[in-house]
């Protein structure tokens, strides 16, 4: 069920992390030497408790945030702040609120294809749009919107661009059950047509076992008797359960209880373990 070689896996490297680390506290980093590899078209997940730096690494990824030491590399190249090569969607929306669900898609397609004509960036729009079936709601602004529905816009203004990865930051946390259900499916359905690479963070188990190739679980930093130590990954989990899963089949699978009882242990025993 466990790896910690990841980087001998056929085509492992696309988005590398080496010894990432970051500190508020002088002696004290949140976490350190954190090190993990994406391939290209695959899907991981981290799981941890609050407080241990999972938005951190991923505001690191997105260039967001600086790391205090460590490299992050994406298709040969080191990360160094904000790229349009890297689509984020955070648990709320950050949708503008005076533009309509097209515009507000268009603006993040006129900005990765400035030299498009209007029609282009219509058309791209549009593709995405049904993509997360908005059709219907193209010309509303966000206040006439669901809470599911503008986490769809969300999505679809990210995977609008094409980004070369896909940085999810909780994205169903503020969302009900039987929404945050049908937009995972959604998802799911859109990750397997498009091939996109993606990280993500989540505190919903099952939500990673859903949709992750691979879960990573992350310690939090913690006082020992031999003093601090930083949080960390702790395990790499890869997913043996079948890619074509879905969410109402999912515990019905062999493997499932036994996957999700091993990272519920963890949560539980292990993550805040001294």
């Amino acid at each position: 069920m466990t790896t910690n070689a990841a980087a001998a896996r056929p085509g492992a490297g696309f988005l590398r992390i080496e010894s990432l680390s970051k500190s508020f506290v002088p002696g004290k980093p949140v976490f350190a030497d954190v090190s993990f590899t994406l391939d290209r078209g695959e899907f991981v997940c981290i799981i941890g408790h609050s407080g241990c730096g999972k938005t951190t690494i991923l505001n690191v990824l997105a260039g967001l945030d600086t790391a205090s030491g460590g490299h992050v590399f994406m298709d040969g190249r080191e990360v160094a702040g904000p790229s349009l090569e890297r689509g984020v969607v955070f648990q709320s929306h950050a949708l503008m609120p005076w533009l309509t669900v097209r515009k507000n898609i268009a603006f993040a397609v006129q900005s990765r294809w400035p030299d498009w004509s209007a029609a282009q960036v219509d058309e791209q729009v549009r593709k995405f749009v049904a993509l997360v079936g908005l059709d219907g709601a193209i010309d509303k602004k966000p206040s006439q919107l669901s809470g599911g529905m503008k986490q769809r816009v969300g999505i679809a203004r990210a995977f609008s661009i094409q980004p070369k990865m896909l940085l999810l930051d909780e994205p169903f946390g503020a969302l009900d059950a039987l929404t945050r259900g049908s937009i995972q499916d959604e998802l799911m359905s859109i990750v397997r047509q498009t091939q996109q690479t993606v990280f993500m963070i989540t505190h919903d188990v099952d939500e990673a076992i859903l949709l992750a190739d691979r879960i990573l679980l992350m310690s939090n930093g913690t006082e020992t008797a031999g003093g601090y130590r930083p949080g960390n990954i702790a395990e790499t989990v890869v997913n043996p359960l079948p890619r074509e899963r879905t969410r109402a089949g999912l515990h019905h699978l062999d493997g499932y209880y036994a996957l999700r009882n091993h990272i519920v242990d963890f949560l539980v025993t292990r993550a805040k373990a001294s």
